[in-house]
């Protein structure tokens, strides 16, 4: 099982160096177990090139099956302690808004109603959630639908519709302006938190359906620092309705009257399919949809008790 953590581990992160890091061992040792996975398959499985490790054939057919096994091993682990009187750890990944804007509610509310369960959480970039989930290293994604409507291997429930509407600091220029086009704002430093504006975030998606290129995106590493920067006038940013619901009360934000806003969507809980499916996370996937959880979200009430989470540590990178 070591020898194909480091396979998939080098396939994931793209160098031998890089998964020595995350694995915590020397470099030796990673090249040394797949050495030895190369001669039991008979396969090269990758080799080195400018841009980091190209996987060969039997590489890619090799990353994908371990990365199951290692997810199936982990999964066996996590039963087997829970038959021995320990709780049972669900694994879920998340976007960064909804990390920030509903997860914490949504968990606390479960955990009480399942004692026996902690949970780890992160948060991974959109594009990603799917792949998590195929490779096991997550039990429940929060987000959008991974994959789009036909993701094979993924199954998802629709929990929470949201609404994005674009906010400014109370003295903004165009904060008393009606019915503003998108283009209007193409001079404005855009605000965005850990999910960036990329392709395939909501707020990369507005700007380029407006025509706005992504130079002057401001990025932070957390929404809650990018809303801050909002109230301090240092931009403008397109944020989840309820997520500001108290500063747009409070005065410290006003919703800027653009044309296309408020955006609507939905956040989707999706698993593996159901015969591959963990029993926390059959859990969750249940309870997500109950008014219980629904009230919690838009409540926004207590974060997940301190005892009962794994938080992963996170450090981003902006250059």
């Amino acid at each position: 099982m070591r020898e194909l953590e480091s396979f998939v581990t080098v396939a994931r992160l793209g160098s031998v160096k890089a998964a020595a890091q995350a694995l915590g061992v020397s470099e030796p040792a990673v090249s040394g177990a797949v050495a030895a996975l190369r001669k039991d398959l008979g396969d090269e499985l990758f080799v080195r090139g400018g841009g980091g490790v190209q996987l060969t054939a039997g590489g890619r057919r090799l990353a994908a099956a371990a990365a199951e096994m290692l997810g199936l091993m982990d999964q066996a682990r996590r039963e087997i302690r829970a038959t021995q009187g320990e709780r049972s750890l669900l694994r879920v990944a998340a976007t960064g808004v909804v990390a920030e804007s509903v997860a914490g509610p949504l968990l606390a509310a479960f955990m009480r109603r399942q004692p026996n369960v902690e949970v780890a959480l992160g948060v991974e970039p959109e594009e990603r959630l799917g792949q998590i989930l195929l490779d096991r290293r997550a039990d429940v994604t929060l987000g959008p639908r991974p994959g789009g409507e036909d993701a094979p291997g993924v199954d998802a429930v629709a929990f929470l519709r949201y609404r994005l509407v674009v906010v400014a600091a109370p003295g903004h220029v165009l904060a008393a302006r009606r019915g503003l086009a998108a283009s209007a704002l193409a001079g404005e430093r855009w605000l965005v938190g850990p999910d960036g504006a990329g392709p395939a975030t909501a707020t990369g998606r507005f700007l380029a359906r407006a025509r706005i290129g992504t130079a002057g995106v401001g990025a932070f590493a957390s929404e809650a620092a990018a809303l801050d920067a909002a109230v301090a006038g240092q931009g403008v940013m397109l944020a989840v309705a309820h997520a500001v619901r108290d500063e747009l009360r409070r005065g410290g934000l006003v919703r800027l009257d653009v044309t296309g806003t408020p955006i609507d969507g939905l956040w989707y809980a999706s698993t593996l399919a159901a015969d591959r499916r963990s029993p926390g996370a059959w859990a969750l996937r249940r309870f997500v949809t109950t008014p219980e959880a629904n009230q919690a979200m838009l409540a926004g009430d207590a974060g997940v008790p301190a005892d009962r989470v794994r938080p992963s540590v996170y450090v981003t990178l902006w250059s």
